[in-house]
């Protein structure tokens, strides 16, 4: 799908890196060359991954599996726990999409679904290929002819609007039914409050007064992710913005978030994220408008 001169910016590499990130307003878009399993995690961000270059691959949302390929792209809604599955031995090179929740209450339709896409599966229309294409342009030739939030406006309400159009089945007993025990929004804002410090969610369940095994199968069915995907989803955050803004040094921000060593929280990042941190902060490029995501 891209040209050969724009395809040896990433095939002399072997290993997963990122081309470009960019962070706008209300999200930010990346350019990955993935070659290897991204392990099961979650984003408080809606989500979408399109394929630019290279070869398919596969994203496993809740338990359905979708193509990642020319002909099809991926829409995770927030706080859906995804992986990204490619063939060893290839790779690919796909637009990431982060999408703060946020822009779905300004701009769904209806309050009842607006934290969440339609469908999971997103058909590439050529609307929906053609804005894929000129951010993809932009996030590699630093094109500034089009403004990036303008894009990332367009492609997301695309998707957004696309995903609803084939959905038949009623969400509406999953969307009021999140978030509303109080013990699982205790344990919320228990675990924002400790998520550099090291400790036991056994202790995190006694807090609030449940058992280990009913905590977490009561967090999963309101929250739709484990505890300890959503503490490292808080975690990946933080570090995010913590590469972004101010100077501290890779091995300081792994000591803020609770890790032993810079080696473990670079494995840690690169699991979750896909990437290194050191060479996120390498390429990221942050609009003025942007604002931290916690």
């Amino acid at each position: 799908m891209l040209t050969p001169r724009r395809s040896a910016i990433w095939e002399d590499r072997s290993v997963s890196y990122a081309v470009s990130v960019y962070h706008g307003e209300f999200g930010r878009a990346a350019l990955y060359h993935l070659d290897k399993t991204i392990v099961t995690h979650a984003h408080r961000e809606g989500h979408l991954i399109f394929y630019v270059d290279g070869a398919d691959a596969q994203v496993e949302v809740g338990e359905e599996m979708t193509d990642l390929n020319a002909r099809y792209g991926t829409a995770v809604s927030p706080w859906e726990p995804h992986s990204f599955q490619v063939e060893e031995g290839t790779a690919q090179l796909c637009l990431v999409l982060y999408i703060k929740p946020m822009w779905f209450l300004e701009n769904s339709p209806s309050a009842e679904f607006a934290l969440r896409f339609g469908n999971r599966r997103l058909r590439l229309t050529p609307e929906i290929n053609d804005l894929v294409m000129r951010l993809t342009s932009l996030l590699l030739d630093d094109d500034q002819r089009v403004p990036f939030d303008q894009l990332l406006f367009g492609l997301t309400k695309a998707s957004f609007d696309h995903s609803w159009q084939t959905v038949v089945e009623n969400c509406r007993t999953e969307s009021l039914r999140r978030f509303t025990d109080f013990r699982v929004r205790r344990s919320l804002r228990l675990i924002q409050e400790c998520v550099g410090d090291n400790f036991e969610l056994e202790v995190l369940a006694r807090q609030v007064g449940l058992s280990r095994p009913h905590f977490f199968k009561l967090f999963k069915q309101h929250v739709g992710v484990t505890p300890n995907v959503y503490m490292n989803t808080l975690r990946s955050e933080r570090a995010i913005d913590s590469l972004l803004t101010g100077g501290k040094s890779i091995t300081d921000i792994a000591f803020d978030l609770g890790f032993s060593s810079q080696a473990s929280f670079t494995r840690f990042f690169s699991s979750n994220v896909g990437i290194s941190p050191s060479d996120y902060r390498r390429v990221a490029h942050v609009n003025p408008p942007s604002f931290p995501m916690m």
